[in-house]
């Protein structure tokens, strides 16, 4: 059982990281054709700073996974120098718990706000329902769900290892 969620959860870390990287570089594509039609076309493409924007939600979101996954993004390093034995994996627990509990917030609000956000559309780019943007936070969520259990269940500790 507990292997089978490790092999889901690396599946959806890494997929999800693909995700961040692609938005990265959609981010970067478009930071480079907004500097060529502003400043050497002279005709501004007012969209692609609306897509840049949109692009480093959804990477920001998509990349917080792989930061609970790490043990990276809840950082009490100095709590955790401090105790040893079952008291550490109290800490873990209590961290993990938290972590979730936030998740789930942002779940729930994030959905909550993507599915009345739909009948909005993003200045510079009426086509597009904030739905899309909003959508960044619930679905981001899912993915730091398993991240969180993931490392609570395998813990990765190499933001405190590397940090002497």
């Amino acid at each position: 059982m507990k292997e089978t969620f490790l092999r889901i959860e690396r599946f959806t870390s890494g997929l999800a990281m693909a995700g961040a990287c692609a938005m990265l570089v959609v981010a970067s594509v478009l930071g480079m054709f907004q500097i060529v039609t502003r400043f050497i076309l002279e005709q501004p493409a007012e969209w692609s700073e609306i897509l840049i924007r949109l692009s480093l939600i959804w990477m920001v979101f998509l990349g917080i996974p792989a930061a609970f996954r790490q043990g990276a993004m809840v950082s009490v390093d100095v709590v955790y120098r401090s105790v040893h034995g079952g008291a550490r994996r109290a800490l873990d627990w209590a961290v993990a718990i938290a972590a979730l509990v936030l998740v789930a917030v942002i779940l729930w609000w994030g959905w909550d706000y993507a599915v009345r956000g739909q009948v909005q559309s993003m200045a510079g780019l009426e086509s597009i329902s904030m739905f899309w943007g909003y959508l960044a936070l619930p679905v981001g969520a899912v993915f730091c769900i398993f991240g969180i259990i993931g490392n609570l269940i395998d813990p990765k500790r190499e933001e405190l290892e590397t940090a002497q």
